[in-house]
């Protein structure tokens, strides 16, 4: 076993989380571009898959074999809906809404999680999952200014709450699936079993050249600067997906998982502020309050369940 850092687990983590916070920005200037949501999905979780299998091939051939059985059917499930469902909408949400709410949306997921635990499985949960859940609906009123009678689009709305039950069942089934099998062997076909789905609705080469070759606007303060739409997916496929997750998962050699998945809790806030730089989009301090108030109920309900595995989420995001 490696020697643990739990400073340098620190470190990479935050880089992780903070990369993830940028490309949420860079992507919504990909769809602004034009690139749908379904081919931006396509195109990062496809490469993603590249990768995923040549790690396997070169460190870990045995996650190669495809699991069986009841197994091998979850993990179809988990990849369709815990993988490319959940990107999709996703890229929806943040397309049609501020990217602060889109975040604040999808990461009801823990909280669904905990509910499911306690009505479905009948879990035993400790109480503060109720204080948590509290707690996160008041705080995602105050981030939204619903009682103030704000108006967003239904289609968002209905993209983050979709995000939002897709990553409750990737948390759902990728606990069950890594209490049996190695995480990069779920993870692989997951991936898989998404990159299939998204490539027969829409294949990775049907992205149009002359799309690639066009200039995309930064939106935002950077209006004025453009950038090639083919740069631009670069950046979400390298440095908004491969990188961030791979030093989130190197994290893991020095932070239990619990940790870094309470870290990148602090991803909806990051990218609140983001669209406040960025996007020029409105961040009172109710709102701000709001979504400390969401993230403060997420971790309280995360934490709520008496026996459990934290299963860190694809991100991707």
């Amino acid at each position: 076993m490696p020697t643990r850092n739990p400073a340098f687990g620190f470190a990479l983590v935050i880089t992780g989380a903070l990369l993830f916070i940028v490309n949420a920005g860079v992507s919504r200037v990909a769809l602004r571009a034009g690139v749908d949501p379904v081919s931006l999905t396509t195109v990062r979780v496809t490469v993603t898959l590249v990768v995923l299998v040549v790690v396997a091939a070169v460190f870990r051939r045995d996650a190669l074999r495809p699991p069986s059985g009841r197994l091998g059917l979850l993990l179809v499930v988990h990849g369709l809906v815990g993988v490319a469902a959940l990107q999709w909408t996703y890229f929806v949400a943040i397309d049609r809404l501020p990217v602060g709410m889109a975040l604040l949306l999808e990461y009801q997921a823990p909280i669904l999680v905990a509910v499911w635990a306690r009505f479905v499985q009948k879990e035993a949960v400790r109480n503060r999952m109720w204080v948590g859940l509290a707690l996160a609906m008041v705080g995602l009123a105050a981030a939204t200014g619903i009682w103030e009678g704000a108006e967003f689009d239904s289609v968002g709305i209905l993209g983050g709450l979709g995000a939002a039950v897709c990553l409750a069942t990737y948390f759902l089934i990728g606990e069950h699936g890594v209490g049996a099998l190695d995480p990069l062997r779920v993870i692989l076909w997951s991936f898989l079993y998404a990159t299939i789905a998204l490539n027969l609705v829409s294949p990775i080469t049907g992205v149009s050249a002359d799309l690639l070759g066009q200039q995309a606007p930064l939106l935002g303060v950077l209006d004025e600067y453009t950038a090639p739409v083919w740069a631009v997916l670069a950046w979400v496929i390298v440095l908004g997906t491969l990188l961030p997750f791979g030093v989130e998962l190197f994290a893991l050699r020095h932070l239990r998982a619990t940790t870094v998945t309470m870290v990148a809790m602090l991803e909806p806030i990051g990218v609140s502020a983001l669209g406040w730089v960025w996007f020029l989009e409105r961040l009172s301090a109710v709102a701000i309050a709001g979504g400390v108030l969401v993230v403060a109920g997420i971790v309280l309900a995360q934490t709520a369940r008496r026996a459990h595995v934290l299963v860190e989420p694809p991100h991707l995001a």
